[in-house]
């Protein structure tokens, strides 16, 4: 995976709640076992009309909003498990989603994939859609080494939670498998010493 250190960016607000794992990536898409190419059919129901054309209502759509940050209402990922979810948002060119709730299976799928789930209070995740319906040019700063997002326009500083286990193969880019590899010393010391018992 990509490390993921610091990420400067303007974002794209999705003031929607209970967004699914359906509105995210449809089922009919899922066929394909490989994360490429789930990015254009990102919120296709949505995004597109029974055409295909683009629907100029559909914030992906309004070339007013852009960047690598996802803002998008409480309860996001909710429903089914399934994993291209993160990877058609992570395909589509977002780094970070924010909200203030994310569904558990969700939040583990994205991270897993190089998708950082930022949660922030109500209040927050409020204030931020507000702002940028109103200033789409506002950046964001994603501060993973010490959990921080600032708001520079407000002047202001939000720490976040993380896992420490999931926050250090973000920063160094490791999925499951790479950590343990890079563990490959340590654990062939244990081994070495371990009392076996027969």
């Amino acid at each position: 995976m990509e490390k993921f250190h610091l990420l400067r960016s303007t974002a794209v607000p999705l003031p929607i709640e209970n967004i699914d794992t359906d509105q995210i990536i449809p089922a009919r898409f899922l066929k394909a076992t490989s994360r490429e190419g789930f990015g254009q059919n990102l919120f296709r129901d949505w995004r597109y009309d029974a055409q295909g054309n683009p629907r100029p209502d559909f914030v992906l759509n309004n070339p007013r909003y852009s960047g690598k940050i996802l803002v998008a209402g409480k309860n996001f990922g909710c429903g089914s498990s399934r994993e291209h979810a993160a990877w058609a948002i992570h395909d589509a060119g977002f780094k970070v989603v924010i909200s203030s709730y994310f569904a558990d299976i969700f939040r583990g799928n994205a991270l897993n994939n190089g998708l950082l789930p930022l949660q922030v209070s109500d209040e927050l995740l409020e204030r931020l859609l507000q702002q940028l319906h109103q200033a789409p040019e506002t950046e964001l700063l994603v501060d993973l080494a010490v959990q921080e997002l600032q708001v520079p326009a407000w002047g202001e500083t939000i720490q976040f939670a993380i896992d420490g286990y999931k926050k250090e193969c973000l920063l160094k880019g490791y999925d499951d498998i790479d950590f343990l590899v890079n563990q490959k010393e340590a654990i062939e010391a244990y081994e070495k010493n371990r009392v076996w018992a027969y």
